[in-house]
């Protein structure tokens, strides 16, 4: 039988190394939280995100700017866009040269209302909103790739001499 003195003495045994390995724990989770980084940014193919900042950037560095290209409205506010696919990262340091952020950037392809045309190995993308015209998407079949981008070439300079003919006679 134990005595109520012995039960004290084994649970202040038994406790504090609990307490100490606890507190360990939760040290350790502060410094880990104190050097994380934000999560991903994931940005859609073509498309731009919005970041707002705690402060001021005067600096942004970005990985790889083929991927993702960011640019910076109102000194707090920055907009990123996905230019190809893969993953890059951006840094912003503020006039001090202090972080202020470390982010990865993921660039994906927007699968919401896109049909894929598979023949073979080849693909040809499309934008089903609601009707379906094809897109231009990289790792598309070389030649239908081709043709979309050279009819949207076309289809832009009508619209260019179009605004431009408006402008020289005044919009008449």
């Amino acid at each position: 039988m134990i005595r109520f003195a012995e039960y004290r003495t084994v649970a202040r045994l038994l406790v504090l190394p609990i307490l100490a390995g606890a507190a360990m724990l939760a040290e350790a989770g502060s410094c880990l939280a104190q050097t994380r980084t934000a999560e991903d940014l994931i940005v859609n193919y073509d498309q731009s995100q919005l970041v707002k900042l705690p402060r001021p950037a005067a600096e942004i560095i970005i990985g790889n700017p083929s991927i993702a290209d960011v640019s910076v409205q109102n000194g707090n506010l920055l907009v990123v866009t996905g230019k190809t696919f893969g993953i890059t990262n951006m840094i912003v340091l503020d006039a001090q040269k202090n972080i202020i952020l470390d982010q990865r950037i993921l660039v994906k392809r927007d699968e919401a209302k896109v049909v894929n045309l598979m023949r073979g190995t080849q693909r040809q993308s499309y934008n089903c909103t609601p009707q379906c015209n094809p897109s231009i998407v990289i790792g598309d079949e070389d030649a239908y790739f081709d043709s979309v981008a050279k009819a949207s070439e076309k289809k832009m300079g009508f619209s260019e001499r179009s605004a431009d003919h408006g402008a020289q006679t005044g919009g008449q």
